[in-house]
């Protein structure tokens, strides 16, 4: 298996409301819940390398 490839489990606490957000989500966009969060993650590395992903002193909307 390639090293891009591999998948790594990891335990993730979510609050209940932050997971029925997701949820809808992952619904609207037609994938698993555990598909979504992996997208969402991929989607802000890749911000983050373009230096678009705000950082820790940028205040929430």
């Amino acid at each position: 298996m390639e090293k891009d490839k591999e998948k790594k489990q990891v335990p993730l606490r979510l609050s209940s409301s932050l997971y029925a957000e997701i949820a809808a989500w992952a619904e609207e966009d037609f994938r698993s819940i555990n598909g979504q969060i992996e997208y969402l993650l991929t989607r802000c590395v890749r911000e983050r390398k373009k230096g678009k992903f705000p950082g820790p002193d940028t205040p929430d909307e």
